[in-house]
């Protein structure tokens, strides 16, 4: 069984997800019992407690509003940063092509693609 971080820590995640860049906050993450996967849990949003709201923020907090757990796959995680400090939950990027990280290669048989 995989030792889990303790539940003190917050860890910044960054993850390609469809075309476009998650930054999630969580205080659990792991390799998990999936090989090649990512385990994040224990998901952690702002306070909405300001008048401000973030959209971006708003629609991770619907998108993930009552998952427990989920696993990402290895080749989409950009990084993995333990923080002292919450940030707000974004996405970035998107099919506009803005984005500054390129995603893994992966290699295409030209054969498949001919028809």
């Amino acid at each position: 069984m995989p030792q889990r971080m303790t539940s003190t820590r917050l860890y910044r995640i960054s993850f390609h997800n469809q075309n476009q860049i998650y930054e999630i906050y969580a205080r659990q993450v792991s390799h998990g019992s999936m090989p090649g996967f990512v385990e994040v849990e224990k998901l952690v949003f702002g306070e909405r407690t300001t008048v401000v709201v973030d959209p971006s923020e708003e629609r991770l907090k619907t998108e993930f509003e009552n998952v427990e757990r989920f696993y990402v796959p290895l080749h989409a995680v950009i990084r993995i940063d333990e923080v002292s400090k919450q940030g707000a939950a974004r996405i970035v990027g998107g099919s506009d092509g803005g984005s500054k990280v390129m995603p893994f290669p992966t290699y295409t048989n030209p054969d498949l693609t001919r028809r």
